[in-house]
């Protein structure tokens, strides 16, 4: 039984990590000031784990006394007393504590900055004077810009285009320096449009699969930015807890930023498509202009994580969307 702290645990992703770690038996300690976090997300997650190791689900570590629910510590990490706090005790941290919009960050910079950048940075200092075994930092598909080479791998320089996705690139640089420097293992898990069920389609940033469904499911037409043919690698977040739980362990994958996605694309125009035939509705899309900051195209090589961490998708695409339109149903 390990102790794991998950910045951003009331949150979408955080709170799937969360759910998983309980349900193998590890401590788990929270921290989120809740600005995008909701307390319902961390209800959901000790619901659901606590049913899978009732159920009888396998635990993975030695952990049947562990408590049932997580710690939990309110509180901003771009103070450096709130990091040091959620570092304490812990072997590993998983920060995925950020404010995850491009749309946001090209709206207001500077507050972008100090929840992707400047708690970063306290993290890291926190984790290394505690002793953490190693982090593990939420990167994204979006500090590969608009460069027209597809999969994308991870020995393609980055190109950012907006500051949300210079921010994960400077997050990214910190912890190899942080790794070089000091000997703090770290490895970057870098996202592409993760969706799922906690996902909130309540507000203009939430991803477009929340929002399509949203939509959807009310009767009402989705809106689409651009002509709907940009393409996007969707994941489903069961594959991203897998692949972020992996690079906990493997020694090898120390330093390394590695790609957790699925490996495929498919333009927005055709998930709309296949969301009208789940959902059981011809509404039309209506069409704006695209946003100042996105990519046309984003897809995925896996091979890195393939290779150092042993990862596959565990959940296909069309099967992610089955259960997110269930949720949402049922939420």
């Amino acid at each position: 039984m390990a102790t794991y702290t998950v910045t951003g645990g009331a949150g979408f992703i955080g709170s799937h990590l969360v759910e998983e770690l309980l349900r193998r038996g590890h401590r788990v300690r929270i921290v989120d000031n809740f600005t995008t976090g909701k307390r319902e997300n961390i209800e959901a997650a000790v619901r659901s784990a606590g049913a899978a190791r009732s159920a009888g689900a396998s635990v993975r570590s030695a952990g049947a006394s562990a408590p049932a629910t997580p710690d939990l510590i309110e509180g901003d990490l771009a103070e450096l007393a709130v990091a040091r706090a959620a570092a304490d005790g812990a072997d590993y941290v998983l920060h995925q504590a950020a404010i995850p919009s491009v749309p946001r960050s090209v709206k207001d910079p500077i507050t972008s900055n100090r929840a992707n950048i400047d708690a970063t940075l306290n993290m890291l200092v926190a984790a290394r004077d505690a002793g953490v075994k190693r982090l593990v930092f939420a990167g994204s598909s979006s500090e590969y810009g608009d460069t027209p080479t597809l999969p994308k791998h991870e020995g393609m320089p980055t190109n950012p285009l907006s500051p949300y996705a210079l921010q994960k690139v400077v997050g990214e640089e910190y912890l190899k320096l942080f790794t070089r420097l000091y000997g703090l293992e770290t490895v970057s898990i870098r996202y592409f449009n993760v969706f799922g069920p906690r996902q909130d389609p309540g507000s203009a940033y939430s991803g477009v699969i929340s929002l399509f469904i949203k939509w959807l499911v009310a009767g009402e037409p989705p809106t689409i930015h651009g002509d709907g043919e940009q393409t996007r690698d969707f994941t489903y977040v069961a594959n991203v807890v897998d692949g972020v739980l992996r690079a906990c362990e493997v020694p090898a994958a120390s330093g390394e930023a590695i790609n957790v996605a699925t490996g495929g694309r498919i333009s927005l125009n055709q998930l709309l498509r296949v969301l009208q035939g789940i959902v059981g509705t011809d509404l039309a899309a209506v069409y704006g202009p695209p946003r100042v900051g996105d990519v046309r195209d984003s897809q995925a090589s896996i091979e890195k994580a393939e290779r150092l961490l042993g990862y596959a998708p565990t959940v296909a695409f069309e099967d992610g969307l089955r259960r997110t339109v269930e949720w949402f149903r049922a939420a």
